[in-house]
């Protein structure tokens, strides 16, 4: 039996805000959408197109209020092939929330406050 990772989820306010956000910050573009038939939810599926592995954005259209993201301790991981340069455009952007030096990443944050670490590749 193997088990491979398939996807990971964010729960989103506004999708087109939020896929706008995931274009411009990581490059990643829809590779898959499910939408009800009854208009009650849309899922949208981001992906790097080198991996298969996607983020899928949640939006529910009865949902109004921000989701409770806790403290914030769980996030996802990307790794970046040129760290200074993502730093600066991550920088302009405005969506650094949390540099760690000494561990050499950072984190930023989408339009719903989900973090995401920015890992250089080694």
């Amino acid at each position: 039996m193997e088990f491979k990772f398939n996807h990971f989820n964010f729960n989103v306010l506004d999708l087109n805000k939020s896929m706008k956000f995931y274009e411009e910050a990581l490059g990643l573009k829809e590779v898959k959408r499910k939408e009800a038939g009854d208009g009650s939810f849309i899922l949208v599926y981001m992906g790097d197109g080198v991996t298969d592995f996607t983020l899928e954005l949640t939006w529910l259209r009865d949902r109004v209020e921000s989701y409770d993201l806790g403290d914030e301790e769980f996030h996802l991981a990307v790794t970046v092939d040129d760290y200074q340069e993502s730093f600066m455009k991550h920088e302009k952007m405005g969506c650094i929330e949390y540099v760690n030096e000494s561990m050499g990443i950072y984190f930023i944050t989408d339009p719903d406050g989900y973090w995401i670490e920015i890992v250089p590749k080694r």
